[in-house]
């Protein structure tokens, strides 16, 4: 392609620019709409199919639910995690924030699990706190969002800008504002500009900074269209940026770059293993610290380290398959397979990642204010870029909020946009066409994660950080070289350009820090202690007039939420100027220079470097392309109606998705009647749009008659989604209910025994204890101790069940129904059942019994050998801690082989 003028530039205009249509981006885009400010959102890809929501979500891990926790707890929790170097405030925004956009997110049709009585269902993953909210149909996260983006009255006031990639922030000359950027558009290559009253950075994390063990440069754990866009431009606009030395680095399966799902597993009864099946985690969140005590643990004789699954009851394993092979990861199931091994039978090996620069799932970012408002004024950061630590899905949705709304202040700049720094972006975006033959963006891309990869990963040292600081000064000169022929090309020698930027950042922030902190995040060798006196510190960067990357150790403001062990006092900041690297020493003189002669390679591969693949062939039905077409446009059901009586029942199946995605009134009554469909695809696409969809459907009469209806329908898939729909809107009742405890199929049972939870109706739960399929028994167990009122009378067929499962999950019902008399004594002898299962269920109910009987045989229970009934007796254990023998029992345990025993026994102090 031709190289484009400057002065032949698209030129855009708008209130609120947002760069990156992602999470953040998404989320900051709707609200400052809604606030009356018109909207460009820039995205590099496509705003429907990008960023870390693309594959959708398998569940929220911040979710501070009212009466299920705290925000002060949660904000101390962070602050812990984080070894004290956090700006509360920010934390507690989301802490205070998060539940709120969870009911705004549930408004628009994302689906959060809740219990039979429509509450939600919260998990504790960690061992202090219960924030985990799990999303079972989490993989339409960013339909739902695209959805409402696409609404008529979004759609007034939201201007997209698909396949356009920003490279440089604009600032006023006069006042150093942001009021605008420069782009190129990745498949045309034609220069944009866009001037702005404020902008939006929500571009993700640097996930593309280490290099995969695989070698392949886009098998990052994070999402590797996330390169460190925003990082760059923050950091070229003038911006803070804290924390990039406080790097993330994460658990993941061996040969799979994929996570190996510690928040999914953990609440099914997973866990993490050495090769001798102990669990060996002491620490208490998903921090620096854990990693290090994962690292070691690998390098250690106990090595390999392992995800704990086989020991699970078969619809434990068949529930995870489902969300693991979907949701999380698509390829996870095929690699598996490929390898011959099953979740029943193998164990899963686990790794570590990349390293990588991530504020959401560590602490590194822009640096940003309660109002994600950065130190450029009218520039915003929020979600994975932005420096609110640990701050997750909730997180990034909450600070995108915030920036919209603080943005959707200012109006489009008028003046003139500064011809410097425009000739600077479009200087960077070109070059490589002035340099076809040059070295291709693959090959430059690999060579510089390879130095992350050998000098800027921990363990650190000062020696090995100033070698990485050498090597990508040297490589600014190579990626100048670089080649390019197409846009697409154009766009990944940019996103190097990015790459580099941040690894320059990492190494020099990493010298600077001269201290150990955060576990593996930033383990220095040559400085291996902790120094709070010193660095209870944000370490922040930015680059100076002279274009020097300079340093200021900010301390930590006094604390909203005491936390024992931190004590910041505030104060004035410490200005540290540019890092001083370390000599390394070399062999030979070192007083002259040495030679260099270029070897250019005439040869050039052929394609892309990883360009996207020409499309599949195949003869896709007219129609469908015509729906897809009609969905943009937000059609109401008289339009759909024809495609979705169409003789096609490919036609019928994109209908129902197009009607999924678009939720016009009557949809609901449409989609129950697709249940009915001659075609499975279209009835299970009816089934999983109508379980999507379920709380923001109108429940009205129309739609309960249909989904009556579809309870009389041969497939087992409608008749269960149908009666998790009348159970979620309240369109059934307990006869209804009772009824489908004879369907046929084990699935609609267990849907059955759900609803009738869900309206109390104990005496027809009761007779499901009969039921020949285990898992509608354990379902049965578990309901009738989740009924409003539970008593232990109706537990009494199902402790005396012969399958052992059910016995465990009969005993473990106890703990909410309560456990006098005689059931104390049959649990304190179930203590020696050889069913560890069972043993585990006998401790959990003595935690409701009388102490005095209950605390000598849960002592006794801590000889075990079965480390999860250890587990369940600590806990319940921890219900007794007022009584003597409990106290002592309890510091025995402090001393077990399992850290998750010794971790709970701690708490009793």
């Amino acid at each position: 392609m031709d190289i484009p003028a400057i002065g032949d530039a698209e030129e855009l205009s708008c209130d609120v620019l947002v760069i990156g249509g992602g999470t953040a981006g998404t989320m900051a885009a709707l609200t400052a709409a809604e606030r009356g400010a018109r909207v460009l959102l820039l995205e590099k890809a496509h705003v429907r199919h990008s960023g870390a929501l693309a594959m959708g979500m398998d569940g929220v891990n911040n979710a501070v639910v009212p009466g299920r926790a705290e925000p002060d707890d949660y904000v101390a929790e962070i602050t812990r995690a984080n070894d004290g170097i956090v700006d509360q405030s920010t934390v507690r925004q989301t802490a205070t924030r998060g539940f709120a956009m969870v009911r705004r997110l549930e408004s628009y049709g994302v689906k959060f699990e809740k219990d039979e009585h429509g509450e939600y269902a919260v998990r504790q993953v960690h061992r202090s706190g219960s924030y985990v909210l799990p999303m079972p149909e989490g993989k339409d996260v960013k339909k739902v969002l695209y959805r409402q983006l696409r609404r008529r009255e979004m759609r007034e006031r939201i201007r997209i800008e698909n396949r356009v990639m920003p490279v440089r922030v604009l600032t006023s000359p006069e006042d150093g504002r942001a009021i605008g950027a420069a782009a190129f558009h990745t498949r045309t290559g034609a220069f944009v500009t866009v001037r702005a009253g404020a902008v939006i950075l929500a571009t993700g994390p640097c996930g593309r900074l280490g290099l995969p063990a695989s070698g392949y440069l886009y098998g990052t754990y994070e999402n590797p269209t996330n390169a460190g866009d925003g990082y760059a431009m923050a950091y070229h606009a003038g911006a803070a940026l804290t924390g990039i030395e406080c790097f993330q680095i994460n658990p993941l399966i061996k040969d799979y770059n994929g996570p190996a799902c510690a928040y999914v597993a953990n609440p099914f009864g997973g866990y993490q293993v050495n090769r001798h099946g102990e669990r060996f985690v002491d620490s208490d969140y998903w921090s620096g610290q854990m990693m290090a005590e994962f690292a070691a643990e690998l390098a250690s004789d106990r090595g390999p380290v392992y995800l704990k699954l086989s020991h699970l009851p078969e619809e434990s394993v068949a529930s995870l398959e489902s969300i693991l092979h979907t949701t999380e990861r698509p390829t996870r199931g095929t690699f598996h397979a490929g390898r011959g091994h099953d979740y029943r039978t193998h164990d899963i090996e686990m790794h570590i990642s990349e390293i990588g620069l991530c504020g959401g799932h560590s602490a590194s970012g822009v640096r940003v204010d309660d109002h994600a408002r950065t130190t450029v004024p009218r520039l915003y950061a929020a979600g994975d870029l932005a420096s609110v630590p640990h701050n997750y899905m909730i997180g990034a949705f909450v600070f995108g909020d915030l920036a919209g709304a603080d943005a959707a202040r200012y109006a489009a700049y008028e003046g003139e946009l500064p011809a410097d720094q425009l000739a600077a972006a479009h200087e960077l975006v070109y070059r490589p066409l002035r340099n076809p033959d040059g070295p291709p963006q693959p090959q430059v891309e690999y060579k510089l994660r390879r130095f992350v990869n050998d000098y800027v990963a921990p363990p650190k040292t000062g020696a090995k950080l100033s070698l990485a600081v050498e090597a990508f000064d040297r490589m600014t000169g190579e990626i100048a070289q670089m080649g390019a022929t197409t846009p697409h090309e154009l766009m990944r020698c940019a996103e190097v350009s990015f790459i580099r930027d941040c690894a320059e950042m990492a190494a020099r922030s990493s010298l600077a820090r001269t201290e150990s902190r955060w576990g593996l995040y930033h383990e220095r060798l040559d400085h291996p202690e902790r120094d709070d006196t010193g660095w209870l510190h944000h370490l922040d960067l930015r680059k100076s007039a002279s274009g020097a990357m300079e340093f200021t150790a900010r301390p930590v403001e006094p604390y909203l939420v005491p936390v024992d062990g931190f004590t910041p006092t505030g104060g004035p900041a410490r200005h540290l100027g540019e890092v001083a690297l370390t000599p390394v020493a070399t062999a030979g003189p070192a007083d002259a220079a040495a030679g260099r002669t270029a070897h250019p390679d005439p040869a050039r591969a052929s394609g892309s470097g990883g360009a996207a693949a020409g499309r599949a062939g195949g003869g896709a039905s007219p129609r469908i392309l015509e729906l897809l077409a009609l969905a943009e446009e937000s059609p109401d059901l008289a339009a759909l109606h024809p495609y979705l009586t169409d003789p096609d029942a490919a036609v019928r199946t994109a209908a129902v998705a197009a009607l999924g995605e678009t939720v016009p009134p009557g949809a609901g009554p449409a989609l129950a009647a697709r249940l009915a469909d001659p075609a499975p695809a279209v009835r299970a696409a009816a089934a999983g749009a109508l379980r999507e969809l379920v709380e923001v459907l109108p429940g009205g009469p129309e739609l309960g008659a249909g989904l009556r209806a579809a309870l009389a329908v041969p497939d087992p898939v409608v008749r269960s989604a149908a009666l998790e729909a009348l159970r979620a809107l309240r369109l059934g009742d307990a006869g209804l209910y009772a009824g489908a405890l004879a369907d046929a199929d084990p699935e609609v049972r267990i849907q059955a025994v759900r609803a009738l939870v869900s309206v109390d109706a104990v005496p027809a739960l009761a007779a499901a204890a009969a039921d020949p399929a285990r898992e509608v028994r354990v379902a049965v167990a578990k309901g009738l101790a989740s009924v409003h009122t539970p008593a232990p009378a109706p537990l009494d067929p199902l402790l005396a069940d012969p399958d052992p499962l059910v016995r465990g999950a009969a005993l473990g019902a106890l703990a909410q129904a309560g456990c006098p008399g005689r059931y104390a004594e049959a649990a304190a002898a179930a203590l020696a059942d050889p069913a560890w299962q069972v043993r585990a269920g006998a401790a959990a109910a003595l935690s409701a019994a009388d102490p005095g009987v209950a605390v000598p045989p849960l002592a006794g229970a801590l000889a075990d050998a079965n480390a999860d009934v250890r587990k369940a007796a600590v806990l319940a254990l921890l219900a007794h801690r007022d009584t003597a023998g409990a106290r002592a029992a309890l510091a025995a345990a402090v001393s077990d082989p399992d850290a998750d025993v010794r971790a709970y026994a701690a708490r009793a102090a």
